[in-house]
Formats: C-alpha cells, sequence, structure tokens
C-alpha cells in the first residue's frame, strides 16, 4: 500500500514537471547544496523548502536497527510475523495505535508510561472513553513507570522497570519506543546558512514559512509543531506560493488531531484543559452518544462529542470526540472555528439523520437550548 501511494506522488510529481533527484542532500551556502550518493553532485537554487521531517527519539543510546527486537514505528510496520507479547514505550498516539492494531492482531500488548495518563495532548474526558477500551484489549498499563534498561536476545527483550509496572524485570518478544519524535535538522549543513534553529531543534519560521534565511523555507515537522501531515499539506502550499509571489500566509485557526485508535479520538481548537491553565471562560457542552440512535445501531454507544463555546457570544472555539470514525466527523468542527461560527449555525443546520454527525448539530443546541433528545440546561438568547 505505502508503495503504491509513493508511486502516484512520483507520476504526479512528472506530470507536473518536477525533477526528482535522489541523494542526500547538505547545505554549502544560502544558494546550492552539495549532494553525497548522487548523480547529481551540486544543485544551486534561488528558493529551497526543507522537509526533513522528523525521527522517532531512541531510548537511552540505543539504535534502530532493521530486523532488530527494539523498533521504532516503521520497523513496526516491517514485522514477518504477529510477536506474541509487545512492550510499548509511550502513552502518545503512535504508541497507542500501534498497540491497539497489534492487540487486536492477538499480540499480548503492555503500555508502559512515564507520567499519570495517556494522550496528554487530547482531554482527559475523551481520553476516559479510550482507556474502558485499552483496559480490555491491553495486557498491561503502567502509569509513572520508568524503564531502567532493554536488553535483547535470541529469544525476546529483557526490560526492567521502576515505579508502578506489576514485575520489575519482564520479558517481551518486541518492544516499541514511541516516546516521542525530534526535528531532523542536524546534519544538513545549517551552519553554512542564516538559517536559525531553536532550543528544540526545531526550524524558525515566519507565517510564511521562511527562515531567518530569506531563501530557504521550511515545512512540517521540522518547522515545529504539531508534528502531523495535514499540518505540513498546508504549509506547502503556504511557500509554494509565497514563493510563486502571492500573498499567502500560514494563518489557521484550529488544525485538527486524529488518533487512530479504537475508538478514535480527535480534537481541534482550543481544548478545555488548555483554556483552564489560561483561566478562561468558556461553556463546555457535552452530548453522550447513548442518545444517537445511530450510535446505539452501531454498537458504539460508549461515545462523546464535546463543544468548547463562548459563554457570551456562543462562538465555538472548540471540539473533541472519542468513538467510531471520528476522523470524518472532526472537519466539521475545524470549518466552524475557520469561520467563526456560533452555536447557532450548527444547530441550525439540517444535518441527515440517523448519522453520527447529527450530533455535532445537537451538541451545539444543548448550548441553545433547543436540542430534541435530552433535556439542555439552559436556553441561550443572543444579543
Amino acid at each position: 500500500m505505502v508503495d503504491k501511494l509513493t508511486s502516484g506522488l512520483l507520476t504526479l510529481s512528472k506530470r507536473r514537471k518536477v525533477h526528482l533527484v535522489q541523494g542526500r542532500a547538505i547545505f554549502d551556502g544560502s544558494d546550492r547544496v552539495r549532494l553525497e550518493n548522487s548523480e547529481v553532485s551540486q544543485i544551486r537554487f534561488r528558493h529551497a523548502i526543507i522537509a526533513t521531517g522528523s525521527y522517532t527519539t531512541p531510548f537511552s543510546d540505543v539504535p534502530f536497527v532493521i530486523g532488530s527486537r527494539i523498533m521504532d514505528s516503521a520497523g513496526a510496520l516491517e514485522l514477518p510475523e504477529i510477536p506474541r507479547s509487545l512492550l510499548v514505550l509511550g502513552g502518545g498516539y503512535i504508541g497507542l495505535e500501534m498497540g491497539t492494531f497489534y492487540a487486536a492482531m492477538g499480540s499480548r500488548v503492555t503500555v508502559a508510561v512515564h507520567g499519570d495518563r495517556l494522550l496528554r495532548g487530547a482531554d482527559q474526558d475523551l481520553t476516559n472513553v479510550l482507556l474502558f477500551r485499552l483496559k480490555e484489549v491491553f495486557e498491561a498499563i503502567h502509569y509513572n513507570t520508568q524503564v531502567l534498561s532493554l536488553k535483547e536476545h535470541d529469544e525476546g527483550v529483557d526490560v526492567k522497570f521502576a515505579g508502578e509496572a506489576n514485575k520489575a524485570e519482564q520479558t517481551f518478544d518486541r518492544v516499541l519506543v514511541a516516546i516521542g519524535r525530534k526535528p531532523n535538522s542536524g546534519k544538513i549543513g545549517l551552519e553554512k546558512t542564516r538559517v536559525k534553529v531553536d532550543e528544540q531543534g526545531f526550524l524558525v519560521v515566519d507565517e510564511q514559512r521562511r527562515t531567518t534565511d530569506g531563501n530557504i523555507f521550511a515545512i512540517g515537522d521540522v518547522a515545529g509543531e504539531p508534528l502531523l501531515a495535514h499540518k505540513a499539506f498546508r504549509e506547502g502550499k503556504v511557500a509554494a506560493e509565497v514563493i510563486k509571489g502571492k500573498p499567502s500566509a500560514f494563518d489557521v485557526q484550529a488544525i485538527p488531531s486524529v488518533v487512530y485508535t479504537d475508538p478514535q479520538v480527535a480534537w481541534t481548537g482550543l481544548r478545555e484543559e488548555e483554556a483552564q491553565k489560561e483561566n478562561r471562560n468558556i461553556k463546555v457542552e457535552r452530548y453522550l452518544w447513548k442518545f444517537s440512535s445511530r450510535a446505539t445501531t452501531m454498537g458504539v454507544s460508549d461515545g462523546v462529542t464535546k463543544m468548547i463555546l463562548n459563554p457570551e457570544t456562543g462562538r465555538i472555539l472548540g471540539v473533541g470526540i472519542c468513538g467510531r470514525n471520528v476522523e470524518g466527523l472532526i472537519s466539521e468542527g475545524t470549518l466552524a472555528i475557520e469561520m467563526g461560527a456560533v452555536a447557532q449555525d450548527l444547530g441550525l443546520t439540517i444535518h441527515p439523520h440517523p448519522t453520527l454527525s447529527e450530533m455535532m448539530m445537537e451538541t451545539a443546541e444543548l448550548f441553545t437550548g433547543t436540542v430534541t433528545h435530552v433535556l439542555p440546561e439552559k436556553h441561550f438568547t443572543s444579543g
């Protein structure tokens, strides 16, 4: 599938007259790069876009080697067999996505996290729905746990834990390291340019994705968080339009995040926990999926849709969803935020019935006091 997708991109590139040169590029200045292991030794340019991405943070000094039992996410996609037991280090979206996949394939999956919760980027009321499911499919989840050592041998990987793990020493068939990612900004010759790098290794860019070197742009993971492909897509278009001379800028109001577990978790815009830290005055509405006829017929009535709103104006500031197929639902919330929509806009938009999407409408109607399938707390009257 990956080969098919990349082949399609190559075909599109050729049809758009993009010249592909393979090799390792290293800057020799602000207007040229030299290439290693390539038929071309040097390229001079008027503009350049850096899109070198990010890499998985390794555990201690343990490298990721092809065929090793200690893997990053790329290695986990290339396994010749389903491991009998799998340890996932990290409770972020990559670790949970891969963990739930292998649990569905029959692996006994254990997750170890350094902190006291999973998916720190999402509000806890959303992750609680997922956690209920994970407790059923995972062998164990070890919170407040530190991995002291990983020792690989022919039969597996010996692991030493400290903290709340039920056993201090355990052996697993394989270990997936998913403790974070770092920008791939080193060893590409940036010292030969005027490009600045921040303390975390991200390239400093402006709203046009231009670095501190006027001819060089940066997009994607190397240009800062969130490390999401769809954010990179937009940044790439902005950079190309700016180079073309168009008045373009990366001025988005919301970037949706989706965790492809089962159930899925998605959020966009302002998060409730973020608003609380900033002492912002908000109103939060939650619509439980048990009130949805479509969710009931699908057997997914444990989901939840939430909306963060301005209590005075009803403007939609953020949306979060946990449940089945939320990857296709979160875009409506993102569009509402981008357009400055208020609760009445969504509440008065007719949604097809029965669908999961109509719960976005009914969540907005909780705020306006016009919801049908549950009793609202109050009736909102706009000024």
